[in-house]
């Protein structure tokens, strides 16, 4: 009688505590960095020299492809990218993250590096319309460059364009395989699922 007393007064505490488990906790991130080159992070915006870090949200892939889908369409129709191929690209860089930064400073849904954000005229990374514009007029460049070759426009997209050079088709670096091989998955996959 004790052991079931026991067993039914652990399972009551259990469920008791079930919701405070369950909810997810998400706290926006700021940073920012001083002129001596030391990184402040806060949960709080104290001035605007503070940017978000770690956004507050989550959400699926799906809610994502829907929120950008518009913006997918306009720059698809502009550079004469396949929609579903930017999606490939933006899932396989930033899972649809916009407010994504890598450990290397690439930043933003389809993780432009600075000097491409610059080249491409990208003022804020962050911001999905301007990424996605910047991100597809530079994967369009990269195809003319390497006479409509997705295979090697997206490494180059990944590893830079003189790498390819260099290597004369994908360069032999692990990561590089394997974003090319993520995003022609992802493209498979969206592609099928759109018939």
């Amino acid at each position: 009688m004790k052991i079931a007393l026991k067993t039914v007064q652990t399972a009551v505490l259990f469920l008791a505590f079930l919701p405070c488990i369950s909810t997810p906790l998400w706290a926006e991130i700021y940073r920012y960095v001083d002129k001596n080159g030391v990184w402040h992070f806060t949960n709080i915006k104290r001035d605007r020299r503070y940017t978000i870090f770690i956004s507050g949200t989550r959400r699926t892939s799906a809610e994502y492809i829907k929120e950008f889908s518009g913006i997918i369409k306009q720059a698809s129709k502009r550079f004469g990218i396949d929609a579903h191929f930017i999606r490939s690209i933006i899932k396989a860089e930033s899972g649809f993250d916009h407010k994504a930064i890598s450990s290397k400073g690439a930043k933003g849904l389809m993780q432009l590096m600075p000097g491409t954000a610059d080249d491409m005229a990208v003022e804020d990374p962050f911001d999905p319309e301007e990424n996605i514009f910047g991100g597809t007029r530079y994967f369009s460049l990269l195809l003319k460059r390497f006479k409509n070759d997705k295979i090697l426009a997206l490494a180059a997209y990944n590893a830079g364009p003189e790498a390819v050079e260099i290597h004369k088709g994908v360069p032999p670096f692990p990561e590089t395989k394997a974003f090319v091989k993520r995003v022609m998955a992802y493209y498979e996959t969206y592609n099928s699922n759109a018939k």
